[in-house]
């Protein structure tokens, strides 16, 4: 099946014909269905903190920055904008000139002064068209406005990476998804130096234009919060790539040559193990507000990772008394309980395990990554959920699915899924490395049968293309996870340009 040029192609990216020949066969035997024991809910996987226990926390995260603690913020930023304006795209491709009011490109336009790239869209129609914005939706040339603003020769919104468009007005100044999280990483994770470590990973083909943006939006930021930034970035490794087939599961081909493309965004597993801090902060690129609206988010950026310190803290504690020997029967029971209360971590097997076998059961569980997870109640918004699953070595802890890791044909199942009551805002602190500060393989933590085919197209053909174990579901699957109840506030995505109209971005 492979010829000499396809054994090239495969070992440039960095993989081996064995793991190429695993690809194939994973789209012939698919992913199975997770097992779930239930969905998760406050007290059952979900802790809720009291005010008092929310303060506490801010506290310790506030001594950990004091105490020099390490500290990155991650942010995958590769994701284009296309999909934002996917409604627009179509009206244009439709046949229909004007827009009807209540179709999303009408409620578009109806809301176009209040936009943040507003002033330049104006002045974007007067240069390719001789008429401001306002002046052609008035003669109901609504096409030409949404070009101006969408295709290349206009301001190209519809190429863009997600991360570089104008979302928030200040006065004259209009800030980017990027600037808002340089801000947000200046007020939440400045370290004792006033350093700030930021990285984004980004696509190969927007690299220049995030770096062009950095450069010119670092040094206004850093004199107005008094903090210095230190920003890396990153592109999924090749390594990564996951070749697609065809419908019938043969290599897919363009011009003889195979097709690899992105493994999706649970590539980026390996791009956060190479991130050298023990705390790292995880945000998608897209969910920020502005200035006037991020008391919230501030608060609980800072809640939920005091919170983590406080879980490291134990978990430092028990780990040392296991290595030391100098633990009780009492310690046990406490570090048992510990598992049960704080990590949702229950097996069976503990209750068959005695003496030393039981205490390294405890440290292998207790060794681990750590994750703390902000969960918001559930309002209808899109996104994964948090559940208490089954883990391979049949031990139960809490984990984020998404729908399609669920077997709906089973009743207990769609019970447990219409029982959910939050779901994931994708807003997490993880501590990477060990208690003698030692980074982890994260890689070692990926459970690969949690990945997801799915159907695409090239150039009008049909293929399918495999997409790794999800950044923060699979890839995650083996860490120890805490999920901790976040007000929806602190949740404010922008899926569609409309998005940008609610009040919580204006």
């Amino acid at each position: 099946m492979l010829n000499p040029e396809d054994i090239r192609s495969i070992e440039a990216r960095g993989i081996s014909v064995d793991a190429f020949e695993s690809q194939l066969e994973r789209f012939k035997t698919g992913f199975p269905f997770l097992k779930i024991a239930d969905s998760a809910s406050v007290g059952n996987g979900i802790t809720a903190l009291s005010p008092a226990e929310e303060d506490e926390a801010i506290a310790r995260w506030e001594r950990y920055l004091a105490d020099g603690g390490e500290v990155f913020k991650f942010v995958p930023a590769s994701g284009a904008a296309s999909r934002m304006f996917k409604a627009l795209f179509e009206f244009l491709a439709g046949e229909e000139e004007q827009a009807a009011p209540e179709s999303a490109a009408g409620k578009m336009l109806a809301g176009l002064d209040r936009f943040a790239f507003a002033t330049e869209l104006d002045a974007t129609c007067m240069k390719l068209y001789g008429l401001t914005a306002h002046q052609l939706l008035d003669n109901g040339r609504h096409k030409d406005i949404i070009a101006a603003l969408l295709n290349e020769e206009g301001m190209n919104y519809g190429n863009l990476p997600k991360g570089l468009l104008k979302f928030h007005s200040y006065g004259t100044e209009a800030r980017t998804p990027v600037e808002e999280q340089l801000v947000e990483g200046a007020q939440t994770t400045a370290n004792a130096r006033s350093e700030v470590n930021l990285h984004f990973t980004v696509s190969q083909e927007h690299r220049q234009l995030f770096e062009k943006k950095l450069a010119e939006a670092i040094p206004a930021i850093e004199e107005k919060y008094g903090v210095k930034y230190n920003v890396s970035l990153s592109e999924q490794k090749h390594s990564t790539d996951t070749v697609a087939v065809n419908p019938d599961n043969t290599p897919f081909r363009e011009d003889s040559k195979l097709l690899f493309r992105p493994g999706g965004h649970g590539a980026l597993i390996e791009n956060l193990g190479d991130i050298d801090s023990a705390v790292v902060f995880i945000k998608n690129i897209d969910n920020v507000v502005p200035d006037s609206q991020r008391g919230d988010t501030l608060r609980y950026k800072k809640v939920i990772a005091g919170y983590l310190m406080e879980v490291h803290d134990k978990i430092e504690q028990y780990l040392r008394m296991i290595d030391k020997g100098s633990y009780t029967i009492d310690d046990v029971r406490e570090m048992i309980a510990f598992l049960h209360r704080v990590l949702n971590v229950r097996s069976d097997a503990m209750k068959s395990l005695e003496d030393v076998d039981l205490v390294l059961f405890i440290k292998e569980k207790l060794n681990r990554p750590i994750r703390v997870c902000g969960m918001v109640r559930n309002e209808g918004e899109p996104g994964g959920g948090p559940f208490i699953a089954y883990n391979r070595d049949g031990s139960t802890s809490p984990q984020i699915l998404e729908s399609w890791q669920v077997d709906t044909s089973r009743p207990e199942y769609r019970d447990m899924m219409a029982r959910a009551t939050h779901f994931n805002p994708v807003d997490l602190v993880c501590y990477i490395k060990d208690v003698d500060g030692n980074r982890f393989d994260l890689t070692r933590y990926v459970d690969p049968e949690t990945g997801f085919i799915s159907e695409k197209s090239k150039h009008g053909a049909t293929l399918k293309a495999l997409e790794l174990p999800g950044l923060w579901n699979g890839a995650m699957s083996d860490w120890n996870t805490i999920f901790i109840e976040v007000p929806v506030s602190t949740f404010n995505p922008v899926k569609t340009v409309n998005d940008l109209l609610r009040p919580t971005h204006q």
